[in-house]
């Protein structure tokens, strides 16, 4: 049997050629496309068929593309009514249209001022009956709450609502889809005053508002803000000063054909 004598000087070489043949593999494999890049487009397809379909996500109105320097005042009723004269009475003396969103409870406990907000020309828009969280509701439900406020208001002021704003601020596509297929438009805000948290000053609040102001914006107040006694008329007066117009949300929204984007800016179509 013949014996083959392995030296370190053999082995030496063998590990040099392994090293160069590992190395030339490597370099070898580096050139070729990899299996990202191989399925890339199928990769890039998919994203953006999840970027379209983000896109199509049901947006409510935020604020409106307008030419024009109006404006919309808004004013969520769920809590107390002790300041409602005190702003029915500011928004008169500066001929000031703004749209109220009630609450079924509200409404129930404070039927007068409903009638007396309709009387002076306000806009009245559906804020939900007993205030839940819509986006935890069935398609049912969201109807039913649209109705009771809607029966409600019928009774009370003789007309139905075209507006709709969820309580919370808190919506998803089946509340969008199925408020809207009801005849109503969602409307939200893109200036809000927070005046629900007693901590903010009037000053505060006028600084964070007024700067912000651009023709078609949504201000969000509430009846019984905190510092709504001390902010509206001086929020009134600058903005009109700017020339800027108050009006409804109604007489905001455009007519004709039209989208809402991402943003939630409506714009011609």
């Amino acid at each position: 049997m013949r014996i083959f004598v392995i030296t370190k000087r053999t082995l030496v070489i063998i590990g040099v050629l392994l090293a160069a043949v590992i190395t030339a593999v490597i370099l070898l494999l580096s050139f070729l496309p990899d299996a990202a890049a191989v399925s890339g487009p199928a990769v890039t397809e998919e994203y953006e068929m999840e970027v379209l379909a983000g896109q199509r996500k049901e947006v409510p109105v935020y604020s409106v593309d307008h030419g024009e320097k109006k404006i919309a005042l808004t004013i969520d009723a769920a809590w107390e009514d002790d300041k409602t004269p005190y702003i029915l009475d500011t928004l008169d003396r500066y001929n000031v249209k703004a749209t109220f969103f009630l609450c079924g409870f509200w409404v129930d406990k404070y039927p007068q001022h409903i009638k007396e907000i309709a009387a002076a020309g306000h806009e009245i828009g559906n804020h939900s009956a007993t205030h839940p969280h819509m986006n935890q509701l069935s398609a049912a439900q969201i109807q039913k709450e649209l109705n009771d406020l809607e029966a409600m208001m019928v009774k009370l002021t003789g007309n139905k609502t075209k507006l709709f704003r969820a309580p919370f601020g808190e919506y998803n596509d089946t509340v969008i889809t199925t408020v809207r297929s009801m005849g109503y438009e969602v409307v939200q805000w893109d200036l809000d005053t927070v005046d629900w948290r007693p901590e903010r000053s009037a000053q505060t609040i006028l600084d964070a508002v007024i700067p912000k102001l651009h023709p078609g914006c949504i201000i969000l107040s509430h009846n019984n803000g905190y510092k709504i006694k001390e902010y509206l008329e001086p929020l009134i007066q600058t903005a009109q000063e700017q020339g800027y117009t108050f009006v409804t949300v109604s007489d905001l929204l455009l007519e004709g054909d039209t989208i809402v984007d991402v943003n939630g800016v409506q714009k011609k179509a």
